[in-house]
């Protein structure tokens, strides 16, 4: 029942970079917001088109037998409701395990040497860091949701010819779960300033429209979020 977008995406790749005296490269922090990727082979544990994007970055700033080694890494910025897959249209069928991966990955590591490329270097920067705690709360399942789960789930048990639980049962189950949380949680927000850059740090899954107002609401030229 698509109908259009949910909402704004954040268009925008961060690049902070780190040399040695000498020139070479010595790390790179990306930030980019967008779901995970997926399409591994099954039964592997992946890094996804984070691991991805570390290994090309390197290869592609010549770093990637560097010694000490060069760190690449890409953070995840606010996508919790940012997918690389346009749900309108079927899904494309047939690529090769790690093949999305490799794409996206390659695309953003691209992006990011030409920024790296522009990069004015300082020998010092100002550092800062601040953190609060925001207390939040819990949305839980109303009387009829609850009536439901209890009615649907039915312990771990996989509906007649099934070996797995259906998503009826699934979301039965997390309600059940839900409804047993305290009424308030509290999750700790941090920020770090190094120079110009402000980097937040939020502990959830964040929808791109509230990276957006952090970055509107910033007294930093500026600013990116690292989510999870």
């Amino acid at each position: 029942h698509l109908i259009k977008p949910a909402g704004p995406v954040d268009p925008e790749l961060f690049v902070l970079s780190l040399r040695h005296l000498d020139g070479r490269p010595l790390a790179v922090l990306s930030n980019y917001g967008t779901h995970y990727v997926g399409g591994s082979r099954r039964g592997h544990i992946s890094a996804d088109y984070f691991g991805a994007f570390a290994t090309h970055i390197a290869y592609l700033l010549e770093a990637d037998r560097a010694d000490p080694p060069f760190v690449g890494i890409l953070s995840n910025g606010t996508s919790g409701d940012v997918n690389t897959i346009d749900f309108t249209k079927p899904r494309p069928k047939g690529a090769a395990p790690y093949q999305r991966i490799k794409l996206i990955a390659e695309d953003i590591a691209d992006s990011a040497q030409g920024i790296e490329d522009s990069i004015q270097y300082h020998d010092h920067v100002p550092l800062a860091v601040a953190n609060a705690e925001l207390t939040l709360a819990v949305r839980k399942p109303d009387a009829a949701l609850l009536r439901w789960a209890n009615e649907t789930y039915a312990g771990e048990k996989a509906p007649p010819g099934k070996t797995n639980l259906s998503r009826q049962q699934i979301y039965a189950r997390e309600n059940l779960h839900l409804s047993r949380y305290p009424d308030e949680l509290s999750i700790m927000l941090q920020v770090f300033r190094i120079g110009d850059l402000a980097i937040v740090a939020v502990p959830c899954e964040t929808f791109a429209e509230t990276g957006l107002d952090i970055k509107e609401a910033s007294p930093f030229p500026a600013t990116f979020t690292i989510e999870l």
